[in-house]
């Protein structure tokens, strides 16, 4: 007699901060989406907790003791949101992981057609902000964000996809051979390749606490985009070096025709001079500042740090805890 098939195990992987007004409603709302479809699915909750100062990881550590398919991991400090979603990738146990974010902002209805475009062959399936209920201010910084991202990419990134996304299991296995001190995980997961599959819908708008990312992390998270996935700023960089230096030999050109030609004059001009000079200066500090970006990255990266590092855990039923760091 033939066994009966293993139902495929799904990993949520929920990266909190501070969010101790949120943990209750996620989990009531993430249950009733995926009750109707525990008939076909296995599911399991990933918690990582970015050394939060409030009752976040207490609440956490109680819903665990309530149902097991829930583990918590609490880092020593917080490090991060992006390294925080890697390593509950690397925790994740299941066929395929959805990140999901505490502030319920990404519903957790779609997780179903997640799932279907998933089942039909898909290894990542991504949500595309059609829509948020957020300020105006924060919508144009956001499509300006998404927009100079893929621009400047070497590789071809969704634009108006955030984190929200199911991906399959050798996607995850494929992350984890990656050793990147700063990953920036929606492009890396689109520079992967295989069947990728975007699913538009509207952003809510968060209901209780408020926002981790303020303007200075977006800046950040712009950053590490742009410098992990091109070199075009330093290809820009060169041409610019190049364009200068041709307008300053035809400047010197000019003049030097122009004195042997007309036996023109001038005074010495002190302010241009001046204006010259600080241009220059201004130039140098802008390109160095460039190349020191992309060296400070390479420096964190040969020092092979752990990604995180964790302090406490609370592990679900069946789950191995493995070690006390990630690589």
């Amino acid at each position: 007699m033939e066994g009966a098939k293993v139902q495929p195990l799904i990993s949520f992987v929920v990266p909190v901060f501070n969010e101790e007004m949120n943990i209750e409603p996620f989990y009531q709302a993430v249950s009733a989406a995926i009750a109707p479809l525990e008939d076909r699915y296995r599911f399991e909750f990933v918690f990582t907790d970015n050394h939060s100062a409030d009752a976040t990881f207490l609440l956490l550590g109680a819903l665990a003791q309530r149902d097991s398919r829930v583990s918590v991991y609490r880092f020593s400090r917080n490090f991060g949101y992006q390294r925080s979603i890697m390593t509950g990738y690397a925790r994740a146990r299941g066929d395929a992981a959805i990140q999901l974010d505490v502030d319920l902002q990404d519903p957790p209805e779609l997780v179903g057609r997640f799932l279907e475009e998933w089942e039909r062959g898909a290894d990542v399936v991504y949500g595309v902000r059609v829509k948020r209920q957020e300020s105006w201010f924060i919508n144009v910084q956001r499509g300006i964000f998404y927009r100079m991202i893929d621009l400047l990419s070497e590789d071809k990134i969704p634009v108006d996809a955030g984190d929200f996304r199911l991906i399959s299991r050798r996607v995850i296995d494929l992350l984890k051979t990656y050793e990147d001190a700063q990953p920036y995980l929606r492009g890396t997961i689109a520079t992967l390749g295989f069947t990728q599959v975007g699913i538009p819908y509207s952003r809510n708008a968060r209901e209780r606490g408020e926002s981790k990312f303020s303007f200075s992390k977006l800046i950040s998270l712009a950053l590490d985009g742009i410098l992990n996935h091109s070199t075009v700023p330093l290809r820009l960089s060169t041409y610019f070096g190049l364009t200068v230096s041709f307008l300053t030999l035809l400047s010197i050109g000019g003049y030097i025709a122009a004195k042997f030609i007309t036996g023109a004059t001038w005074p010495a001009g002190f302010a241009t001079l001046a204006a010259l000079i600080l241009a220059s200066l201004s130039i140098n500090a802008m390109l160095l500042g460039i190349i020191g970006e992309y060296l400070g990255r390479m420096y964190r990266q040969v020092k092979k740090q752990p990604l995180t590092i964790i302090e406490n855990a609370v592990i679900g039923s069946g789950v191995d805890a493995g070690g006390d760091d990630q690589r």
